[in-house]
């Protein structure tokens, strides 16, 4: 029997202006997928982006990385996903979550889990061409023809115990967003597989993948600089949904319960955000994967081994305006990785 190869994908904000050409890139590298966040007020549209990507490229999978129900009407989602479905002939994939930062920034909360369970029920019967009731109304998407192309895979971005195990139940695939450290990846993993078991559905029914904060630079100082963010950002996130933290050495854990309170919103994800200087490297070396090819495949192959189908990548850039260039710069930065270490995990 053969053994299921592991997909590798990267994510990238859309940039108009580079986002084809960068997705041409990216699948010359061998990366599998490109997933462009879905967060208004801090990335472009990736729509229309996506689209461009899909003309540009003939192998690439793309998709959101992740939308949300709360910002977009799902009736909206449905039709912007297999519009790129089409236009891409078959390559497109709906990653969601909760929105927690999309939401923030428009003064709304983030979706609860059953909020996002009904949330991807609807867009999957939206896709399917079925006709679901919308506050009494008879809705469907209307110009659907699904004779030209399947429906997009729905693919649940998950960090705490509740949304994975809803995530188990509801999607096509599955991604955890608990940073990049075995004990992490092993508890959630832990979690999704029991709860397979106790529904009854075969594990080989669905995917189950990660989001991975990794950099990879001959520099290993260098890596953690550019990781320092990322790994931030993740901790935030994770400390935030219950996910365990007691593997955490005491230093350690109280830095991510800090993030908790005093992570910056209003730069997420951006690099001159306050709560990234007070990220040690042992936190980034921790919650992030950084440094030489030699670590990263390391790192990396232990995750793998643990039973992942698909990784997606959080990387960084050393660059950071203006938008465009910081999104090439970081697609460079991941030439060293699929370079050095693709190879080596195919």
């Amino acid at each position: 029997m053969t053994a299921k190869q592991t997909e590798f994908g990267l994510v990238m904000e859309a940039s108009p202006g580079y986002t084809a050409r960068l997705a041409r890139e990216i699948e010359a590298m061998g990366f599998d997928y490109l997933l462009c966040p879905d967060t208004q007020n801090l990335a472009p549209d990736p729509y229309g982006q996506l689209n461009l990507a899909a003309a540009a490229t003939s192998t690439l999978k793309l998709g959101t990385g992740v939308t949300n129900p709360i910002t977009r009407d799902t009736a909206v989602t449905a039709t912007a996903v297999t519009s790129l479905q089409q236009e891409s002939g078959g390559r497109a994939i709906c990653v969601i979550g909760r929105g927690d930062s999309s939401a923030e920034h428009i003064g709304v909360r983030n979706s609860t889990t059953a909020q996002l369970r009904a949330g991807v029920g609807q867009i999957r019967s939206y896709m399917r061409g079925d006709v679901i009731d919308r506050n009494g109304k008879k809705s469907a998407l209307r110009w659907l023809n699904n004779e030209q192309v399947p429906p997009a895979p729905v693919d649940i971005a998950c960090t705490g115990p509740k949304t994975i195990r809803m995530a188990v139940e509801a999607g096509d695939r599955i991604s955890f967003a608990v940073g990049s450290a075995p004990e992490r990846i092993t508890w959630a993993m832990k979690t999704a597989t029991d709860h397979l078991n106790a529904i009854g559905r075969s594990r080989d029914s669905i995917s189950i993948g990660a989001f991975v904060n990794l950099v990879c630079d001959p520099d290993e100082q260098r890596a953690i600089s550019i990781g320092r963010m990322i790994a931030g950002m993740v901790a935030h996130f994770a400390g935030m949904k219950n996910a365990p933290l007691d593997h955490l050495p005491p230093e350690l854990k109280e830095l991510a319960r800090h993030m908790q309170s005093q992570y910056d919103m209003d730069r997420h994800a951006q690099e001159e955000a306050e709560h990234a200087g007070e990220v040690s490297d042992s936190f980034v070396d921790w919650f992030s994967i950084c440094g030489p090819a030699e670590k990263c495949q390391s790192r990396l192959s232990q995750l793998i081994d643990l039973g992942l189908d698909h990784v997606y990548i959080l990387g960084g850039s050393p660059v950071a305006h203006p938008h465009g260039e910081r999104q090439a710069a970081m697609v460079e930065q991941a030439r060293y990785f699929a370079d050095g270490v693709l190879p080596a995990l195919r």
